[in-house]
């Protein structure tokens, strides 16, 4: 009979696996390479767009960094309290003896779920001037490697300009040539045409 070939297992992979093994027969995942079991949560979850959410914050604190939000304001508490100081008794639902507490309640509310709504709103202004230095740091760096280049290219074109030859000068060497070869006798100067006798009349 042959043997049938026992498969090596490696020592790693059954030491993950008997620690997978717990009381009761209930098999935890521990690897790396399978995914968690969901766990239920309590809460149920709400999907929540952040980038709406921080619009609206934005919107609401320069909503209240506004004249129209402070007039507005200004309107609603001098009303509430005119309203619960000089109205009867029983038509009062914030008396002046309790101090106003409905009206500080109020007050107070506003201004806990205000604050973290400017922070947010400042958050995303800060993230927002980051990425704007950024693209201003990359602008300034192509800006300052095109005026490199120009540069470059400017100081070449004069060095290129200063070996070019002018009309001057290549006048002034065909001349300086055309006495040094009359000089040694290459060139023979014509004498100038004198006028023809006159022929004798017959």
């Amino acid at each position: 009979m042959t043997e049938r070939p026992t498969e090596e297992r490696p020592r790693g992979r059954d030491k993950a696996e008997r620690t997978r093994l717990r009381s009761g027969g209930r098999r935890e995942v521990s690897r790396l390479d399978q995914p968690r079991e969901l766990r239920r949560q309590f809460l149920p979850n709400v999907p929540i767009s952040n980038e709406r959410f921080g619009i609206l914050s934005e919107k609401f604190a320069r909503f209240m960094g506004t004249a129209t939000f402070l007039i507005w304001m200004t309107i609603f508490v001098a009303a509430w309290l005119i309203w619960n100081t000089f109205a009867p008794q029983s038509a009062q639902f914030d008396p002046r003896s309790l101090n106003y507490t409905l009206l500080t309640l109020i007050l107070s509310l506003q201004a806990s779920y205000a604050a973290p709504l400017i922070l947010l709103a400042q958050n995303r202004q800060d993230d927002r001037d980051k990425v704007g230095l950024e693209q201003d740091r990359a602008r300034d760096e192509r800006n300052l490697a095109d005026t490199e280049f120009l540069t470059r290219e400017v100081a070449s074109l004069r060095l290129a300009m200063r070996d070019t030859a002018t009309r001057d000068f290549v006048r002034s060497e065909l001349r300086s040539l055309l006495e040094e070869m009359e000089e040694r006798g290459y060139l023979r100067t014509e004498p100038e045409a004198s006028e023809e006798p006159d022929r004798p009349t017959a």
